[in-house]
């Protein structure tokens, strides 16, 4: 056993160490996400509890939208907002959205992107931290009272 130690190590550090493909990412892209916070700079944190508008992403393959929607409370969305058409494409190791409306467009970065949390980095370097969000259904919440 003491002469496998030194591969099982190496093994666990080469597979630690292995880059993961940030078009994974973009699975976890669709669905509503509400912001937990936004970090100007490191001094400079504004924390959200809840906020009367989620971001709702929809992609298919590398082309997608962004909406402002507003929810109410029986669980259906109120869109409240333009449309913003985006394009995902990898670069330089990472995921690049590129958003266009009839207005302007820009490029962010998803910093990380999982099943229930976002991290996205703006022109400006302002830092989104996205939770999914969960539709309330009070009707449904009422029913099971």
């Amino acid at each position: 056993m003491k002469q496998l130690w030194p591969f099982l190590m190496l093994g666990f550090v080469i597979l630690s160490c292995k880059k993961k493909d940030p078009k994974e990412q973009l699975k976890y892209l669709s669905g509503y996400w509400e912001i937990d916070k936004v970090e100007f700079s490191e001094d400079s944190i504004k924390e959200y509890s809840i906020s009367p508008y989620v971001d709702y992403l929809e992609f298919k393959d590398e082309k997608g939208f962004r909406r402002k929607v507003k929810p109410n409370f029986d669980g259906t969305p109120f869109v409240a907002g333009t449309t913003e058409e985006i394009e995902a494409i990898v670069e330089n190791d990472s995921l690049r959205l590129y958003h266009k409306t009839p207005y302007a467009t820009w490029k962010e970065t998803i910093i990380s992107a999982e099943e229930n949390k976002m991290r996205i980095l703006d022109p400006e370097g302002v830092i989104y931290h996205y939770n999914k969000y969960e539709p309330i259904n009070a009707t449904k919440n009422e029913e099971a009272e």
